[in-house]
């Protein structure tokens, strides 16, 4: 599966990095970048459930390169470590 950073996208729409992140946010209320961790976070919500994987796994499976940083995000968005969260499911 491949990575598509901002320009890609742009590419893509056929308008510029700027202004696609401008339209993005507008229709989304955040911007691509956040859109993207919080999607991998849900994700990662459905692997930590479902699968008896590692959060080091979990992690570099919805595209965070460290767990540390994946631990960060996540509790972030979820309140709680990924630990947390498995022990409370």
């Amino acid at each position: 599966m491949r990575n598509f950073g901002l320009s890609d996208l742009a590419a893509i729409a056929q308008i510029s990095p700027n202004y696609f992140a401008i339209q993005f946010k507008r229709a989304t209320g955040m911007a691509p970048h956040q859109y993207l961790i919080r999607q991998r976070i849900e994700r990662s919500k459905e692997l930590l459930v479902r699968e008896n994987l590692p959060i080091a796994e979990v992690a570099y499976q919805v595209g965070f390169a460290h767990q540390s940083h994946f631990t960060r995000h996540f509790k972030r968005l979820v309140g709680v470590t990924p630990k947390q969260f498995l022990m409370q499911q």
